[in-house]
């Protein structure tokens, strides 16, 4: 049996193979596993960082940038059939352009896809810190169909576990780094990951990333386990956390968590927010606000009962009662 292996970007090749016509104008053209109205859009593949836990550089190669008339051009067919939220995702959206034109370009191609007419959302996920472009901060300020929010994992805090990780920055720098940040945008909200049981993280940098999580209140906040994969630079350390002790480390950082998220919510009872509606479930329309990613963060459930709300709509919420991840409103 003849075995063919291809690459992530093989495409003409993959069609070749199966005997399709390959089309060059019909670049750009997709079918959405996502509802019509948002769109997950990839504008790289493959990564140049050498985070120690990561496999993706080993399955997905180096950091490919694809080029901005290329995206430009997919978000137009996207708009044109009914997408109105693009959320831009990569390995690292923060490298974007450095391989193409040589300098970050991530700030012109927000600006880009802020022009193309029927895009109202645009939505940033996975920038990366250690050299993060700060004028992406004044695009966001500059676009109103910019949403006002960043996923930036920093995956821990203290230097040793850093230092490990090989993330490329400190403590310290970090903690500059989001200060900078919502100075810049005051209104942002500011989502995060971290890994708790990486090899060698003692009691005290469990305690140190607990209490900086405390005084940081990240708006969003994700926690996961750490996962030994093979090949990574991190396999080559001992594995030496028990299970049972990074599941409850990552129990005490959720709980922390949905306190903190708990008190930024009820600060949002009588405000009135912009809501893309994704569904209706059971007796409730569900929508995010500008300020919320699918999947991951908090809802907004209006009563079915209270007015009508089609799927990929917007309409205006007041926030009528707020739970640790949910808020429930009224269409005004």
């Amino acid at each position: 049996m003849l075995m063919l292996f291809f690459g992530t970007n093989d495409l003409q090749n993959i069609l070749h193979e199966l005997g399709a016509n390959y089309k060059h104008e019909l670049i750009g053209e997709r079918l959405l596993t996502t509802p019509s109205h948002f769109a997950y859009f990839k504008i790289a593949e493959g990564c140049n960082r050498p985070c120690s836990f990561c496999a993706i550089p080993l399955m997905r190669g180096k950091h490919m940038s694809k080029p901005m008339e290329e995206l430009v051009n997919e978000a137009k067919i996207l708009a044109k059939n009914g997408t109105k939220e693009l959320i831009l995702i990569a390995q690292d959206l923060t490298y974007y352009g450095l391989d193409l034109y040589g300098v970050r370009k991530l700030d012109e191609l927000m600006r880009r896809l802020s022009d193309v007419p029927g895009i109202e959302w645009i939505r940033l996920q996975y920038a990366y810190p250690s050299g993060f472009p700060m004028e992406i901060l004044d695009a966001m300020n500059e676009r109103d169909n910019i949403c006002k929010y960043l996923d930036m994992p920093l995956q821990h805090i203290t230097d040793n576990m850093l230092k490990s990780m090989r993330r490329g920055t400190t403590k310290q720098k970090t903690i500059d780094l989001v200060n900078q940040i919502r100075d810049k945008v005051p209104n942002i909200a500011m989502r995060t990951t971290l890994i708790c049981g990486y090899p060698g993280e003692t009691e005290y940098d469990f305690q140190e990333m607990k209490e900086w999580v405390a005084e940081t209140k990240f708006d969003r906040l994700g926690c996961f386990t750490y996962s030994h994969e093979e090949k990574t630079h991190a396999h080559t350390l001992v594995d030496d956390i028990p299970e049972e002790v990074k599941q409850q480390r990552v129990d005490d950082i959720m709980e922390i968590q949905q306190g903190i998220s708990f008190d930024i919510n009820q600060d949002k009872i009588g405000q009135i927010f912009k809501v893309l509606v994704d569904k209706k479930e059971g007796d409730f329309f569900v929508g995010r606000t500008e300020f919320d990613s699918p999947e991951v963060d908090n809802e907004v459930l209006i009563d079915a009962a209270t007015g009508y709300a089609a799927n990929g709509s917007f309409v205006h919420v007041k926030i009528d009662r707020a739970e640790d991840f949910d808020l429930y409103g009224t269409i005004v």
